[in-house]
């Protein structure tokens, strides 16, 4: 029977693929670089492949590192869950966390299952709200952490690509006056589409504004309208429309946690640190035909890696 991996060595392997450095991983564990060093060469001797490969003074993954990185984060995971579950003096309290209802339907159920997992004792409450509301929650201390769409104030823990999105039934995208189904004038996204827009000179009309996640998707699912949504919004039927059918790129969706000021700051950090690892975790669905054939690990890998949906690729479901 094959040995277990060595959760020690999987820590600092951790620790120079986030920090890009032997030496800083080693100032992050608190080990000799030699020790760290030798911890790698014995890890590269389990897997029987390469972890590291030389980027000018950095470290960088191979190729295979980064498919063990996957496995490895998971793994701590586990090991911190398994160890909260059984730990009398787990965290305990009431946290407040609010996000817009779009990044709920796909990020809340992971980060909610592991939260709760290694915090059993703790209370989360939830309130689904635009970015804007969300920061004035935040600011007067009505939220203790928020998951929003960055607004230079806070921490960036994934980014996404903003894409046109359309119904693969219908060709809203082709009329002469495009229909727009977008979110309040406040919408970081609604104001770079419509900068798009304008500076090709394509007139469009809003028809639907709402910051439900809800209405949105209806709108663009019903054809009546075109909208713009990071790539973690999109849903079956619904259509990527690129530079080829007239669609200017636009900014990537920059996600980021905002912390307020509370008493709680145990179980707040705990919950920051899961809702990134929760992100982490997250991979986008391609679509059916091309994802046919691949696992989890190399799915998330791809992604990682900057795989992107292609323009016009449809998403008959997952």
């Amino acid at each position: 029977m094959a040995a277990p991996l060595d959760l020690d060595q999987l820590n600092t392997f951790i620790a120079i693929a986030d920090t890009g450095s032997f030496t800083r991983a080693a100032e992050e564990v608190h080990r000799t670089q030699s020790a760290v060093s030798m911890q790698m060469r014995r890890l590269e001797e389990r897997i029987g492949k390469p972890l590291f490969e030389k980027d000018g003074r950095t470290n960088r993954l191979t190729e295979e590192g980064e498919r063990l990185l996957l496995y490895a984060r998971q793994l701590l995971r586990l090991n911190r869950e398994t160890l909260a579950a059984f730990d009398d003096a787990s965290l305990e309290g009431h946290i407040r966390i609010g996000m817009p209802d779009d990044y709920a339907e796909r990020f809340l159920p992971e980060i909610m299952a592991r939260f709760s997992r290694s915090n059993p004792r703790v209370e989360l409450s939830v309130l689904c709200e635009p970015t804007p509301n969300l920061v004035h929650h935040v600011r007067n201390g009505n939220l203790d952490i928020a998951l929003l769409t960055d607004d230079d104030v806070s921490e960036v823990v994934r980014r996404e690509p903003l894409l046109w999105v359309g119904s693969t039934n219908h060709s809203t995208h082709e009329r002469e006056i495009l229909p727009m189904a977008f979110g309040r004038p406040t919408c970081s996204w609604r104001r770079a589409a419509c900068e798009a827009l304008s500076e090709i000179n394509r007139e469009y009309r809003v028809l639907f504004t709402s910051f439900s996640a809800t209405v949105i998707t209806a709108a663009v699912l019903s054809g009546v309208a075109v909208s713009v949504l990071p790539e973690c919004a999109l849903r079956p039927g619904m259509r990527v429309l690129g530079e080829h059918e007239g669609f200017p790129p636009l900014p990537d969706c920059r996600i980021g946690i905002l912390r307020g000021r509370t008493s709680q700051t145990e179980v707040a950090e705990a919950l920051a640190r899961h809702i990134t690892e929760s992100l982490d975790n997250i991979t986008v669905p391609l679509a059916t035909e091309e994802a046919e054939g691949f696992d989890f690990a190399t799915l998330s890998h791809r992604m990682r890696r900057g795989k992107r949906l292609r323009p016009s690729q449809v998403l008959p479901g997952w």
